[in-house]
């Protein structure tokens, strides 16, 4: 179950579960290229990955911007030779319901959710040709199976994704393994933006959270880290166009 060695792209790759899914891959001694549009804390997070001994490379890269999506791929290829795998985990989120939405949040969540995930895929199913084989792990979300409230665009970007990995899954076998990865509740600091605007301490609320849960825990984001290291490893090599749930047990719970 090693990635050792392996050249990995993650995006979003510098908060929440991209930036667990960094230090973890990195730990693992995978060669990571890790992308975001946080420059300051990407310099920061290589630098710190590197001064540890690590092989990590930080790309600026908006993944709404072709041309920008284009460079990441290419930047991987041109470090490392090769592109073993790609975990996408850039994401945004606007609350709000079908009356609220406009262009701008249509442009952003859609943008960064959909069209990312489009875009990185367009760039990477040539290299993967080549090479022959290569892996995809895109993050969606529990949004994508549950209606929850105000989450109008975010529970259809997500979904959306579910639709885009049986597509590829189907378009492209035999040389590009895509696989989507669901987690619940994850604290990250996308959770701590959508609890905003509650009476209670975010701790507390958290801690309520918490015990509705099965598992009576929030998950981490090391904990998707470690599912995702699995999904690009050879010992995964039979799960295709499928999602892989990390949800505590949340979705088996009646709706009262």
């Amino acid at each position: 179950m090693s990635i050792e060695g392996r050249s990995i792209i993650i995006t979003g790759g510098t908060s929440g579960i991209g930036e667990g899914c960094t230090r973890h891959f990195a730990e693992l001694g995978a060669k990571v290229v890790t992308a975001s549009i946080q420059r300051e804390e990407g310099e920061a997070l290589q630098d710190e990955l590197r001064d540890a001994g690590h092989d990590v490379t930080f790309v600026y890269t908006d993944m709404t911007d072709e041309a920008q999506v284009a460079a990441l791929v290419q930047r991987a290829v041109e470090l490392h030779g090769r592109v073993d795998g790609a975990c996408s985990n850039a994401g945004a989120w606007i609350e709000g319901t079908v009356e609220e939405f406009n262009d701008r949040a249509w442009d952003l969540v859609m943008g960064v959710n959909v069209r990312g995930n489009f875009l990185l895929a367009k760039h990477l199913v040539p290299v993967y040709r080549e090479q022959g084989e290569g892996v995809l792990i895109i993050t969606t979300s529990t949004a994508a199976y549950v209606g929850f409230p105000a989450h109008a665009l975010y529970c259809a970007s997500k979904s959306a994704l579910v639709a885009l990995i049986r597509c590829l899954t189907k378009d492209h076998a035999g040389y590009m393994r895509t696989v989507g990865l669901c987690p619940g509740t994850i604290d990250t600091p996308m959770l701590a933006k959508s609890a905003e605007g509650f009476d209670q301490p975010i701790d507390e609320l958290y801690a309520e959270v918490a015990q509705k849960i099965p598992v009576k825990r929030l998950g981490q984001p090391e904990d998707v880290a470690k599912a995702a290291a699995f999904l690009l490893s050879d010992d995964a090599g039979f799960i295709a166009g499928s999602t892989v749930f990390l949800e505590g047990g949340t979705l088996a719970l009646p709706p009262w």
